[in-house]
């Protein structure tokens, strides 16, 4: 796999966030847009201007990449996997780069608070929607599927702690999981995923293929994007195919090119414009691939040489 010039001295398959940076961008620009605008602009020629979210440019990432940033800093830097670490990286990481892409609610919590203790005290942690699932995917670089499972549902029950909302965080986490660990084709990996679930008492049909638009639930843009990566073979196809499901399209697209990124059967080739046009201020593309590089240093795939 070759990446583009913007990215060198990122290895083949380390670029995991710098990818998932993309289809939250790139999917921003046609959330719950109409069927027809989505038909018209989605060639992957340009990041798009939203028709109404105008204070989001052309390439800039959204609360599902800045989110996963936090989970990813969490990961490397060592501390207790806890929800009041969790909650108290969130925090950090919008209070330094605050930014619009959140809920309403989430992010004026987010912004009345100067700690993680704050936003524990404010928060009514019941959702099913799709948050902790969106910033899931670097827990699924873990070893171990057991590990996969519980740091996912630890950070899911901080903020959307409902039996659908942990599920769906666990489903996105295990698709990476699946990918990066060569545990199969990836046209299988909503089959493992929900075999591995349903085997712990899961309740949601993740091999079920998903039709039409997404709404905001978590379960809803999981299922969506499972079924765009059993059903595609290179990254383009991919994300073409989760912004044409339209609805929560920024969030299928995180999800699913996060997995994609990782397979080795999947063909590595979203646009080169689409690297160099991504957002790259303090925490842009550079912080990304940075952050990759340690990521990937270490988790690596367990059958790599």
């Amino acid at each position: 796999m070759i990446r583009p010039a913007c990215l060198a001295g990122s290895a083949a398959g380390y670029v995991m966030l710098v990818e998932l940076a993309v289809g939250d961008a790139y999917g921003a620009g046609f959330e719950y847009c109409t069927p027809e605008f989505v038909a018209d602009h989605n060639t992957l020629a340009s990041y798009v201007q939203h028709p109404t979210h105008l204070g989001l440019s052309p390439g800039d990432y959204t609360d599902d990449t800045q989110m996963t940033i936090a989970i990813t800093e969490l990961l490397l830097s060592g501390k207790e996997w806890s929800p009041s670490t969790l909650a108290e990286t969130f925090v950090e990481v919008f209070q330094r780069d605050q930014r619009i892409g959140y809920s309403k609610r989430f992010r004026a919590l987010l912004h009345a608070s100067a700690t993680g203790a704050d936003l524990r005290a404010q928060i009514v942690p019941g959702s099913d929607r799709s948050g902790a699932a969106m910033r899931t995917t670097p827990v699924g670089l873990l070893p171990t599927v057991e590990d996969v499972l519980h740091r996912a549902q630890v950070q899911a029950r901080v903020t959307h702690d409902s039996p659908a909302g942990v599920e769906s965080a666990q489903a996105a986490a295990l698709a990476v999981h699946y990918c990066h660990h060569r545990l199969g084709p990836t046209s299988a990996v909503a089959t493992w995923v929900d075999q591995q679930l349903h085997a712990r008492g899961g309740q949601q049909q993740w091999a079920q293929p998903w039709e039409g638009p997404v709404d905001a639930r978590g379960v809803s843009s999981v299922r969506a994007a499972l079924s765009a990566l059993a059903s595609t073979e290179s990254l383009q196809d991919l994300l073409r195919t989760c912004i044409a499901y339209t609805g929560d399209v920024d969030t299928v697209a995180t999800i699913a090119i996060a997995a994609g990124s990782c397979a080795i059967d999947i063909g590595q080739n979203l646009p080169r414009h689409l690297y160099g046009d991504l957002e790259d201020g303090p925490y842009g593309r550079s912080y990304l691939a940075e952050l990759d590089q340690h990521l990937f240093a270490r988790y690596p795939a367990r059958t790599a040489n």
